[in-house]
């Protein structure tokens, strides 16, 4: 009985912060919209908002290899968040998530080969 009431302790807490952010939110948000200036124009109505003129390419193009580099890089730091949480648990986990870090590494690792031989991680192509 005095784990059950220690536990509803940490979801009174968690329940508190969360209505304390969303009180916080709603709070900011009605300053923000009650002190800002309204000021509206024709130039704020415009596409961009910026006041530029605004030419008659409605799409911009860029290229591929931009994108490309991007996925890399999101796909190597979640690698290194992973791999430094396993190794800090890595004493309480054993010998059989040591296996499996080994095969996510190999994956890792064809992936970095096969976008390596494909030319994703050169940036020859990206200036021009």
């Amino acid at each position: 009985m005095e784990t059950e009431v220690m536990y509803m302790n940490h979801y009174v807490v968690v329940i508190l912060f969360i209505g304390l952010a969303l009180l916080f939110t709603f709070i900011i948000w009605t300053l923000a919209k009650t002190l800002r200036p309204d000021v509206s124009s024709d130039v704020k109505e415009t596409t961009y908002e910026s006041g530029n003129i605004t030419s008659d390419h409605r799409q911009v193009q860029f290229q591929v290899s931009y994108y490309a580099l991007a996925m890399m890089f999101v796909l190597f730091g979640v690698q290194m968040v992973f791999l430094y949480l396993w190794a800090v648990a890595y004493g309480q986990l054993g010998l059989f998530a040591l296996v499996e870090m080994f095969i996510f590494v190999l994956l890792l690792l064809i992936g970095f080969v096969y976008a390596w031989r494909k030319k994703v991680l050169t940036w020859r192509d990206l200036g021009e």
